[in-house]
């Protein structure tokens, strides 16, 4: 994602409406259109999946991380990552806790180094593979040589 530069006496972007509608789905295509419409509509399978929902952010951090690389090396192209949609409500004491900080960061940490390298595409999974509560994460041929 490549953020404009700022200027004196322009409104700084909110980073939390960008994720909040769904970092993955407002990225664009870089997958074949048509491979990405079978994707979205749940007709390809995840060769493999990692559910991280029930984790703190630092123990789903490396567990994302060597999950994508593994499956990267071994050339699989796509996976599934479980999130989960988060507990409850927002709250309702004097500061809400927002929910589903782990579907929130994961987009993230996946456009970030080192998996930046290794993703090609991310979007939210179709309803048979968790919906919202989950991503496909689509990933790059493996370099030969």
């Amino acid at each position: 994602m490549q953020l404009e530069p700022f200027r004196v006496g322009a409104r700084a972007p909110d980073p939390s409406a960008h994720v909040a509608d769904g970092a993955s789905t407002s990225m664009p295509v870089r997958m074949d259109r048509k491979a990405f419409a079978r994707l979205k509509g749940g007709k390809l399978a995840p060769e493999a999946r990692i559910d991280l929902h029930g984790m703190t952010l630092a123990q789903a951090h490396p567990a994302l991380t060597g999950f994508i690389l593994r499956n990267h090396a071994a050339g699989r192209r796509l996976v599934l990552v479980i999130t989960g949609k988060g507990r409850g409500p927002d709250g309702d004491g004097p500061i809400p806790e927002r929910r589903g900080v782990l579907k929130r960061q994961v987009p993230h940490w996946l456009h970030q180094a080192p998996l930046a390298a290794a993703v090609l595409q991310v979007t939210e999974a179709h309803r048979r593979h968790g919906g919202d509560g989950a991503f496909y994460v689509y990933l790059r041929r493996p370099r030969s040589g």
